[in-house]
């Protein structure tokens, strides 16, 4: 079977996969940044400007002296170049994008944009499932970089991209035409996000880079299956590490040792529970997905650890928002030596 292409978007094309499974840097994943918005002259730039965006496109690798910085005259401009070199720099001395994000997840010596990171994170997971037939599997990925609006109606607990869903409700999914109407008080149609199971998965396929599809992660659904499958690849690309992840319903363990929150607001849950800290019914109602992981390669943990499950979680926000951190995976595993 041959797989069709996906996440276009991510720059995985741009990038060159090394001896070891990484992507390597390379000066065309780099110069896209600067057709980004931010970075692409208007009719007011200064010469100056013109000057170094162009030279930059032709050598997006060269060095740029701070005096041709001090040199450009919008000081949001300035701002733009230092935040994209700096990140430029320190994907060059990193090699990878692998080796940037545990820089990154460290502590970068540069600020780099959230934004950045999620791209980061997007390009390394389009490069983890090069081979995967499982559109299911795909979609539960893009948590990993897209923020998503929970909803919870019907029993169900329906993903569907944030940005998206604000996006049809600016507009009803009509782009710019949607926008006036909405300006004129005219309300546009509702458009439904088409949820995403087993019957009708095959339409991720055309739609990956439109993040127009949703999925419900209730326990049982195939989905949050999917969603487990994507972190243990996650955690064995980055640590070289064999773990089992299964979605459960509750944590009954007198003998919890250790716990994840794959997210803010699933940290702080957790951390309550397992301090014996009282919650409130509408703390407990934040969590929408609940696992079990165990770790196959025992000697690279904790030895109070071998053998005994790490619980993880997912929570929304109050707002219904959820926002992952992947990093959280790495960092906070009980391995016998740092990440």
């Amino acid at each position: 079977m041959t797989i069709p292409d996906f996440w276009l978007s991510s720059g995985f094309h741009l990038l060159e996969r090394n001896e070891r499974g990484e992507l390597a840097v390379t000066p065309a994943f780099v110069g896209a940044y600067l057709a980004r918005p931010e970075m692409a002259p208007v009719a007011e730039s200064c010469p100056e400007e013109v000057a170094l965006h162009a030279g930059l496109e032709a050598d997006p690798l060269s060095a740029v002296p701070e005096a041709r910085l001090a040199a450009l005259a919008d000081e949001d401009v300035r701002d733009n170049y230092r935040i994209f070199l700096g990140f430029r720099d320190l994907l060059v001395r990193a090699g990878t994008l692998e080796a940037a994000y545990m820089t990154i997840l460290r502590g970068a010596p540069v600020p780099v944009p959230p934004l950045f990171v999620d791209q980061i994170v997007h390009a390394v997971l389009r490069n983890i499932l090069d081979d995967c037939s499982d559109p299911l599997r795909l979609r539960a990925a893009e948590l990993f970089f897209r923020d998503q609006r929970v909803s919870t109606d019907e029993g169900r607990v329906i993903l569907a991209d944030e940005e998206t869903v604000e996006m049809y409700a600016r507009t009803g999914g009509f782009g710019g035409l949607g926008q006036l109407l909405a300006e004129a008080g005219t309300a546009p149609r509702a458009v439904d996000l088409d949820v995403l199971g087993e019957d009708n998965k095959a339409i991720y396929w055309a739609r990956s880079d439109r993040f127009d599809t949703a999925i419900d992660i209730r326990f049982t659904q195939p989905a949050l299956d999917a969603f487990a499958r994507v972190m243990e690849a996650w955690i064995g690309h980055f640590l070289k590490l064999r773990v089992r992840i299964q979605p459960v319903q509750r944590i009954d363990d007198e003998a919890w040792r250790w716990h994840i929150g794959l997210d803010a607001e699933a940290s702080r849950i957790l951390n309550a529970l397992y301090r014996g800290t009282p919650l409130g019914e509408s703390d407990m109602e934040q969590i929408i997905a609940l696992f079990r992981m165990e770790v196959r390669d025992r000697d690279a943990i904790m030895e109070e650890m071998r053998g005994r499950p790490i619980y993880l979680a997912l929570a929304k926000e109050q707002a219904g928002t959820l926002k992952m951190k992947p990093q959280n995976l790495l960092a906070n595993l009980p391995l016998m030596a740092e990440v």
